[in-house]
């Protein structure tokens, strides 16, 4: 495979995966669907070359795939490091190649420079000579949200290019009423092709996990209480001689809004749902308080890693694979399976195992938790108001919600990367034992999109394959063993002039709460002034930015 040797143009963001439980029948040029209800969002095929136009509309015309040649689309995307590992541009690989066969439009790739998303679409827009489709957390990184980029000329709405274009994708939402009111604003506008994850084991990949292998030396339990997290990262410390036991991406805003020594304190670094129903910020509130008293004393104490702050993804896994620490957070497939088989090259008995989220109590159900939304507005494409060929852009993007689409998105070319092995799209060596020596991670996402995040629904059959490691594959029941779900909040969106009002607050409240957090963890800031912490918080408009964020909600749960 070509090794990434350039940076790319331009900019926009995401990953992503999408759909459960489909039917099993070929991916090949030419082959549709028709787009009834079916429970997996994938229709019912009506023959070799049609797909049935219904639900696009009254009267629509019979639609096939490949479309005639037309002009050429421009689609801008963030390039996700196990491609760029290998290619240059999405273009260049074997699944791109097979998307523009499959649907017959042609397609050339934009990516913005590694680590610099934000930046370039500021600079596209500013230029506003516009690609013709733009994958983007539109939801949460356009400044006034999904309303305003729409007012402001930057997005099209989508209602009539769904109903007229779009049967696969009218078909899902029509059979998944819930995903449905998650896609659009409250004005009621579907403003993107979604990424969406197809069940709920797939919102639920990311947890605790430390070196199984030391607890068995050790003869430790898989820690379940702060005080048991204590007492083995102290024995990891003082008898493994880890200089940083526990060792994680504090820079990833994934992460860091997803701590899950945060949770055992029912709490989090943003905002969640309480139990009154209502939005609640946990980094102004007294439970954040005593999780920073404990990550003080860890840290005080050696138990944290001291380059916290600065840690990168390469930094932490070189830590945990030599040794360095002994517990992390991640996900399972490009954490946990990826440091495994880069640590046992050298040391065979290297083992990692899942923790659950941790509670103060022994034996109690933790309340907090990891889980996403089934639509996070992450990897999302939006038709950009610059598109000559709004048609063309829809039917490429449709593709992907439907039967053919929803294999070829998730497993890729039958014969070459799958097999349907008693209905079961089964992966190949292609994949499973490439023959280049790519890791499976790698392999994937040359192939498909099924492993990360995009404009699709995922398939949980990827996610049951990638889990080669039994260790993997009992992460699920460990970590969602909460009622985490209950406090997550829903894709609200407010409307654009609050959207742009709450962006001004929380940037604001967000940067102060980040560097404030680092300061009391350090013991730079004594906890002695947290309550001037929050009233600083405040004064910086924290009750506007709730008052705005339980106004959406309102009106979320009144769709």
């Amino acid at each position: 495979m070509k090794k990434r040797t350039l940076s790319l143009l331009l900019t926009a963001a995401m990953t992503a995966t999408a759909l459960a439980g489909c039917g099993g029948s070929q991916t090949t040029t030419g082959e549709s669907t028709q787009a009834e209800g079916a429970n997996s969002g994938a229709g019912a095929s009506t023959g070799a070359g049609e797909t049935k136009a219904e639900g696009a509309g009254a009267g629509a015309a019979e639609f096939s795939y490949p479309m005639a040649a037309g002009d050429k689309l421009s689609y801008w995307c963030e390039l996700t490091t196990t491609v760029s590992a290998n290619y240059a541009s999405l273009g260049d690989t074997p699944f791109a190649k097979g998307w523009q066969k499959e649907t017959g439009a042609q397609i050339e790739f934009l990516h913005p420079p590694t680590g610099q998303l934000k930046e370039q679409f500021s600079l596209i827009l500013a230029d506003g000579n516009l690609p013709d489709l733009m994958e983007y957390n539109w939801m949460v990184d356009y400044p006034g949200g999904p309303e305003k980029a729409i007012k402001d000329g930057v997005i099209l709405p989508l209602n009539d290019v769904f109903e007229q274009y779009c049967p696969n994708l009218t078909a899902y939402l029509k059979a998944n009423p819930d995903i449905d009111k998650m896609i659009k604003t409250d004005e009621g506008h579907y403003y993107v092709f979604p990424f969406i994850r197809g069940e709920d084991k797939l919102c639920n990949t990311i947890g605790l996990m430390l070196r199984e292998d030391w607890l068995e030396e050790l003869n430790l339990e898989v820690p379940t209480t702060i005080d048991e997290w204590h007492t083995v990262l102290t024995a990891f410390k003082e008898k493994k001689g880890a200089a940083a036991p526990y060792c994680f991406e504090y820079t990833n805003a994934q992460y860091l809004n997803s701590d899950p020594f945060a949770y055992a304190f029912e709490t989090n670094r943003s905002f969640y749902l309480g139990s009154d129903g209502k939005a609640h910020f946990g980094a102004a509130e007294e439970n954040y308080k005593d999780f920073l008293a404990t990550m003080a004393q860890w840290y005080a104490e050696g138990l944290i890693d001291p380059d916290l702050a600065t840690l990168g993804n390469d930094q932490v896994s070189a830590k945990i694979t030599n040794g360095t620490a002994g517990a992390s957070m991640g996900q399972a497939g490009s954490r946990m399976g990826t440091w495994t088989t880069a640590a046992r090259s050298s040391n065979p008995t290297f083992k990692l195992v899942a923790a659950p989220p941790p509670t103060l109590e022994k034996g109690a159900k933790a309340e907090f938790g990891q889980i996403e939304n089934k639509y996070s507005g992450r990897a999302s494409v939006a038709i950009t108001t610059s598109c000559k060929d709004v048609e063309r852009a829809a039917r490429l993007m449709d593709y992907a919600y439907g039967e053919a689409g929803h294999l070829y998105f998730n497993f890729g070319t039958e014969g070459e990367s799958y097999n349907m092995v008693e209905g079961y799209p089964t992966y190949t060596d292609t994949i499973m034992k490439n023959p280049e020596g790519l890791p499976v991670s790698q392999a994937m996402s040359a192939y498909i999109r099924g492993n990360y995040n995009g404009p699709f629904v995922q398939d949980i059959r990827y996610l049951e394959q990638y889990y080669t490691l039994e260790e993997q594959k009992a992460t699920g029941g460990t970590w969602g063993d909460s009622n985490g779900k209950a406090h997550v909040m829903p894709p609200v969106t407010p409307t654009s002039d609050e959207s742009r009002e709450f962006s001004t607050i929380m940037n604001e409240i967000n940067t102060y709460r980040d560097e404030m957090t680092l300061k009391f963890i350090f013991g730079t800031e004594s906890l002695d002034n947290f309550d001037e912490y929050v009233k600083n918080i405040e004064n910086m408009g924290l009750s506007r930015a709730l008052e705005i964020q339980n106004a959406a909600l309102e009106r979320y749960n009144a769709r």
